[in-house]
């Protein structure tokens, strides 16, 4: 009887040890340290954000001044190739932005 309970008694620590180990593992692989590190130092977490904050605003800006240079190009180019139905498109477009930019007469 007591022989038996030494024996269940091991494996279940066999059990709770391989529990632990794995435990182990996990923390190590999704870097948890790291979290609780950042997470005590409030200053150096604010400061973090704020750079990443500034990296995605500047490739934000920098995308869309890509992406609109392209596009005004291409609207440039179909509008030079005079077609009738793109370029009566485009002039509307024009004359529309004209329209906003001039100042009200009263």
């Amino acid at each position: 009887m007591a022989l038996r309970r030494k024996r269940v008694k091991l494996q279940n620590l066999r059990k709770f040890n391989n529990q632990i180990v794995l435990l182990n593992r996990l923390l190590m692989r999704y870097n948890i340290e790291g979290f609780v590190d950042l997470l005590s130092k409030p200053l150096r977490l604010v400061y973090l954000n704020f750079i990443a904050g500034m990296a995605r605003g500047f490739g934000i800006a920098i995308g869309l001044s890509l992406i609109s240079a392209l596009f005004l190009s291409i609207l440039a180019r179909l509008a030079s190739l005079n077609l009738p139905l793109i370029s009566n498109f485009i002039a509307r477009i024009v004359r529309l932005v004209n329209d906003e930019l001039t100042p009200p007469r009263y």
